[in-house]
């Protein structure tokens, strides 16, 4: 659950948050490194009255800075590819649970059971009980077991919506005739909020 003034992420519930953490934070150090540098070679120049007519026009400076970038952008996309791919991934799923947005509430099916399907309808700010969070509430919340692999089926009778669980990592679209799927892995017990 996030709390006001909150700079980072939630914390990570799932393996796959857990990996999109781990990324930011190496995506974020290179940015970092590469900002500093930038920084101080552009208060050098302001500074300094000293140029070096050679440096200037060398081929391999050139080749430094055209090979360089070429090599960051390999380390940034190698672990973007390998966290999307894992997404994607779809491994022998132990439930699956049908998520239809509609226009004001969500309706849920347990389809590995027969006639278990609810709707869930945000509770009003008029009738939210002391400590219950306003826009977030429910009045019936979706239950999943932890330490199994849940798919995720998730569509729209009316318009576009959006499914997301952002302590799970997950983010998926709810779009009219169309049907997307996602999974999810809780690693520990708890309440999580999503929109």
């Amino acid at each position: 659950m996030a709390y006001p003034m909150q700079l980072g992420f939630q914390d990570a519930t799932s393996p796959i948050m857990e990996e999109l953490l781990h990324f930011h934070d190496h995506t974020l150090m290179i940015v970092f490194l590469i900002s500093s540098l930038v920084l101080y070679i552009i208060s050098l120049m302001l500074t300094t009255k000293l140029t070096h007519t050679s440096t200037m026009d060398a081929q391999e400076v050139e080749t430094v800075w055209t090979i360089l970038p070429a090599i960051i952008l390999i380390l940034i996309a190698l672990p973007s590819l390998r966290i999307l791919y894992m997404m994607d991934e779809i491994n022998n799923p132990s439930l699956t649970v049908k998520t239809m947005g509609h226009q004001w509430y969500w309706s849920y099916e347990y389809t590995d059971y027969e006639d278990l399907s609810f709707d869930s309808y945000m509770i009003p700010t008029s009738e939210l009980k002391p400590g219950e969070l306003r826009l977030l509430e429910v009045d019936n919340r979706v239950v999943l077991p932890m330490e199994m692999t849940i798919r995720m089926l998730v569509s729209s009778e009316d318009v576009l919506h959006s499914w997301a669980v952002p302590s799970l990592g997950l983010k998926t679209d709810a779009i009219p005739g169309r049907l997307n799927q996602t999974t999810l892995m809780s690693t520990r017990p708890g309440l999580y909020y999503g929109q």
